[in-house]
């Protein structure tokens, strides 16, 4: 079982995260922790559901990894494996996820797919959206995958969607002439951009495009 201690750092003091699957037991606090994360006008229905969340324990439970801060529950990842296929890499979310239920899990696939990664506003600022996706890196590696793969928001693209395509849009931020709150995040992340996505999840901040990107396995090349 996947189990990972570190210290982040909290308000200047170094505290102990640990990341670890989740079970039925943290049902509860993980839809809490959606609610926080996305409240109002959000979409309830959007949040995961306990039996989307019983489905993500049930087919990939590798994939299904919470992370903990002094005992408390802070966030979470998703994900399964799919066979992804780089001459036709465009989709929706709903598709690649199965509408988040991951019942489409692949356990022969070559990539790690994210379906969600969610922090507590609380403890944002700490890196742990970043400790949560090296878990992900090192469970590529020691699988053998080909790559982490995911889509991402690109939630700044509004302010500039009159001036840019969302190509360029997603190139001037990569050159660093604008930042984005998602795809700047993933660049730390040392995710890499594969394409844009149309309609990839409804989205009016990305006016519901999506900056496909990926961590490519060095050990696998």
């Amino acid at each position: 079982m996947y189990r990972k201690e570190q210290y982040v750092i909290q308000s200047g003091k170094p505290v102990k995260a640990v990341v670890r699957p989740y079970t039925e037991r943290d049902f509860d606090a993980l839809i809490g922790i959606q609610r926080a994360s996305f409240p109002p006008p959000f979409p309830e229905e959007l949040w995961w559901s306990k039996e989307q969340l019983a489905n993500h324990v049930k087919h990939y439970p590798e994939g299904a990894l919470c992370v903990e801060v002094e005992g408390e529950m802070a966030g979470s990842i998703t994900g399964l494996l799919t066979d992804f296929d780089s001459a036709s890499p465009h989709h929706s979310w709903s598709e690649a996820t199965a509408g988040g239920s991951i019942t489409n899990h692949n356990p022969t696939g070559n990539t790690l797919y994210i379906a969600d990664i969610c922090v507590s506003p609380g403890y944002r600022k700490m890196d742990l959206g970043r400790l949560l996706m090296q878990s992900y890196y090192e469970r590529a590696v020691h699988d053998g995958l080909e790559r982490v793969l995911g889509g991402g928001r690109m939630p700044g693209y509004f302010k500039h969607s009159y001036e840019l395509s969302p190509e360029a849009y997603l190139e001037a931020v990569v050159s660093g002439e604008l930042k984005d709150p998602v795809v700047s995040f993933l660049l730390r992340c040392g995710r890499t951009p594969v394409c844009v996505i149309s309609d990839y999840l409804e989205d009016a901040d990305s006016l519901n495009y999506a900056a496909l990107m990926e961590w490519k396995n060095p050990f696998n090349p």
